[in-house]
């Protein structure tokens, strides 16, 4: 019989304390939810994944033309934030995906996957495309000497996939805030193959000024909003996907 509630996990970090929950949801007739939390701000929830999902499948649709990919080689992909695992499980469900990255900076989330406490650890630790790696990817986005592989510092990526801020304005760490600047950008950019993709989730509405920022770096821009059902509303919630194209 399932509880209906339990604290999964609860550990501290630099960023916080950080608890994993699962609980059953009698608005939705007892459906088992997973929720993390960062001290008394939610982080996500297992109800809301959508966005996440569209993060890794609208980046690499990009690739569905033959003309941009040697298929002998495949998609090299590096998610940034692994979360609950749902826009590195999207990456994986590509078949011209041969590796995925998932740089995490918080040593729980990586932990729960491993352990099997969440619902998609097990299929992504199970996937040997798939690689978790404890590290922090702005650091890495910043790093001067290589690419997002340390042990590899001249590989490129064909995709790199963000879901760690709320927004490019609203920050899970005020540090973060230095990432959202064309250097930046510009040394991030030099990390994908020539005809790589940048995306990013949001989930704040589109933002002109994050799109010209953008547009100063990338050579094509766009934005989309990603609607999915809200039971705790009357109305649908949106999220954004920015995607950044180098060429």
């Amino acid at each position: 019989m399932s509880l209906a509630f339990e604290e999964l996990d609860f550990q501290a970090t630099p960023l916080g304390d950080i608890s994993l929950r699962r609980r059953a949801e009698p608005r939705l007739g007892g459906k088992q939810l997973y929720e993390v939390k960062l001290d008394d701000e939610f982080l996500m929830s297992s109800l809301f994944t959508e966005a996440e999902e569209q993060l890794a499948t609208l980046a690499l649709a990009h690739f569905q033309d033959g003309a941009l990919l040697n298929k002998s080689e495949g998609l090299d992909v590096v998610v940034g934030g692994l979360g609950l695992g749902h826009t590195a499980a999207a990456a994986l469900s590509n078949q011209q995906v041969i590796s995925v990255q998932v740089v995490e900076v918080m040593a729980p989330i990586i932990s729960w996957h491993q352990r099997g406490l969440v619902p998609l650890g097990e299929q992504l630790t199970a996937d040997k495309r798939c690689n978790l790696v404890l590290d922090d990817f702005f650091a890495l986005a910043a790093w001067q000497e290589g690419g997002f592989y340390r042990e590899e510092p001249n590989k490129l990526a064909h995709a790199l996939l963000l879901d760690i801020d709320h927004s490019p304005n609203h920050w899970l760490n005020s540090e973060n805030q230095h990432f959202y600047t064309p250097e930046r950008l510009q040394t991030m950019a030099q990390k994908l193959h020539s005809d790589g993709v940048f995306g990013l989730w949001s989930n704040d509405p589109p933002d002109a000024d994050f799109l010209t920022l953008l547009h100063s770096v990338f050579a094509r821009v766009e934005s989309h909003i990603i609607s999915f059902d809200n039971p705790f509303r009357e109305q649908s919630s949106t999220n954004t996907i920015y995607l950044a194209y180098v060429a």
